[in-house]
Order: structure tokens, then C-alpha cells, then sequence
């Protein structure tokens, strides 16, 4: 603790400025920038690619029946899916790049996408 009082005035101001500087830039490099796009694949393969700009339903078939997909300016989510369990139905929202919803039952995903390529720990 003897360190402590070596610590002058410009020194607190400098260890500050780094805090907010490292806070400030972790949404903007964590997140992997803006949504911009929504991608809806069925099988496997790009059913279609969506803008996040407009309001849009898309009825997305599949083996069990029809997935329903809304997207409004942001944001897009699945709205219905006749599979079993409904999880990707309470997936709820998505709005950051990297976030998907798999409708597994139905063979039916919805991924939100950024310019950039978003990476988790999966991908390493």
C-alpha cells in the first residue's frame, strides 16, 4: 500500500482517462458493430437475407409447417414455429450481430449479421 502515496494528481487523471477510454470502446469492439441485416436459412441453406431497416413478415416452410419471421427497423424474431417446444420462439428479439434463433424441428434458423464477422469462443 506503500504505492498508493507515490500516485500523484496526474497520475489518478491518467489511470481515469484509460478506465473510460477502455469502457467506452468495449460495445463498440465487443458486439461486433450494428445489426444490419437479418439471415433466414431453411435446410441449411440461405432461405433468405432480410433488411433491418423495414417491417417485414416471412412465412419460412419446413418439414412440420410454416415458421413465421418479423423483422421491424433493428430487430427481427421468430413469431410462430410448429415445433414441439418453442424455443426459438422465446429466443425473443434479436438485435446484435451474432444472435440467432435455430427452430430445430423445424429445420428453420433467423441470424442477425453486421458488416463485420462476429466471433464467439466456439470459433476459436
Amino acid at each position: 500500500m506503500r504505492w498508493l502515496a507515490l500516485l500523484r494528481p496526474g497520475d489518478w487523471l491518467t489511470l481515469a482517462a484509460g478506465a473510460a477510454l477502455v469502457g467506452a470502446s468495449v460495445p463498440m469492439f465487443w458486439q461486433g458493430g450494428l445489426a444490419d441485416r437479418a439471415i433466414v436459412r431453411q435446410e441449411g441453406r440461405v432461405f433468405a437475407e432480410l433488411d433491418l431497416r423495414a417491417r417485414k413478415q416471412l412465412e419460412v416452410p419446413g418439414p412440420l409447417g410454416i415458421t413465421l419471421i418479423a423483422v421491424e427497423p433493428g430487430r427481427a424474431r421468430v413469431v410462430s414455429d410448429p415445433g414441439p417446444r418453442q424455443y426459438c420462439v422465446r429466443q425473443g428479439w434479436l438485435m446484435r450481430p451474432g444472435e440467432i434463433a435455430i427452430c430445430a424441428p423445424n429445420r428453420v434458423s433467423l441470424q442477425i449479421a453486421g458488416r463485420t464477422k462476429v466471433y464467439d469462443s466456439i470459433s476459436y
